[in-house]
């Protein structure tokens, strides 16, 4: 005959148990610790016409900054110590409507290196409040009535006070380092913003390219589309962000989501994109910040890229 013990636990309420703490400790860890882990990281990529000078790019992005995120705009401003040749700002700058003092306080050590920036949709509307839940069941959609933020103060302060150059739907040619570089890039394509279209006129516009002169495209959201359309357009390489990297990522296993629609394995870091029997590398960073309404990273952390390209054999 078996007699129950009293004060034993079911196995359920101990598998529960369990579950429940390392929930808990999980969401400890993604709030609390990882979202503050920021990190640089360093890849390099063969890329620029045979004979090319290697071009070290500080690829930022996502800041979403809001202006009491203290240790994120230190941290930015600290990039400035990595002397690139060149910064690319992938956008989705802005993350609250006095953003900019923060974004101020971010960059500002980065004035007088060449630069380029695309927008992110949160570079012209507010963030609001939504179920996070929802980016598991594909991109995430327009939201209604949106809070315009002051976008045009903000890309003053890229052209007029850091000398950087604005790329949405647009072509610019650069000087860096002693060598001629073209950028081109599109706005952003996750609100259908992006204008391939007008791409080739504004490149003609720069006028004769030199033979062997690099050209990178840029843009925020890397879909499919628009990585296609640049590589038909000649880019040598390809820099975007807007995934976050996934965000909450499984660890041995990365992104759960994309919020577009490249390859989940190529949400983050540096990949290689192919079309048309042309292969060029494509850095999607993961971004350093995160939406006020869903501060937490987990598996996943704050990053900035410092990308070294150098010539192809």
């Amino acid at each position: 005959m078996q007699v129950a013990t009293r004060g034993a636990a079911h196995p359920a309420l101990i598998a529960l148990g369990a579950v429940g703490a390392v929930g808990a400790a999980a969401a400890v860890w993604g709030i609390g610790i990882e979202r503050y882990l920021f990190t640089v990281r360093e890849v390099t990529a063969p890329a620029l016409p045979p004979g090319s000078p290697s071009l070290r790019i500080l690829h930022v992005s996502d800041a979403h900054m809001a202006p009491w995120q203290h240790r994120k705009q230190d941290w930015l401003a600290s990039l400035a110590e990595l002397k690139p040749d060149l910064v690319v700002n992938t956008g989705d700058n802005l993350g609250h409507e006095n953003g900019l003092e923060g974004v101020r306080r971010a960059f500002d050590p980065l004035a007088g290196i060449p630069g380029v920036f695309v927008h992110g949709s949160n570079d012209v509307t507010a963030p609001s409040p939504r179920n996070p839940l929802r980016y598991f069941l594909g991109p995430s959609k327009k939201q209604p009535e949106p809070k315009h933020l002051d976008t045009a103060a903000m890309d003053r302060y890229f052209t007029d006070e850091l000398g950087w150059n604005d790329l949405n739907n647009a072509a610019a040619r650069l000087i860096i380092a002693g060598t001629e570089v073209d950028v081109f890039g599109v706005n952003d394509a996750h609100r259908d913003w992006d204008r391939l279209d007008v791409l080739p006129d504004a490149i003609s516009a720069l006028g004769s390219r030199n033979e062997g002169t690099p050209v990178l495209g840029v843009t925020h959201a890397p879909y499919q589309r628009v990585l296609n359309g640049f590589i038909d357009l000649g880019a040598d390489a390809i820099l975007g962000g807007h995934t976050h990297g996934g965000q909450v990522c499984l660890p041995g296993y990365g992104a759960l989501v994309a919020n577009c629609d490249i390859p989940l394995k190529q949400a983050k870091g540096l990949s290689t994109w192919s079309h048309e029997g042309h292969t060029v590398p494509l850095n999607v960073s993961a971004g350093c910040g995160h939406s006020i309404y869903a501060p937490v990273r987990f598996a996943c952390r704050p990053e900035a890229t410092l990308l070294t390209l150098t010539a192809r054999d």
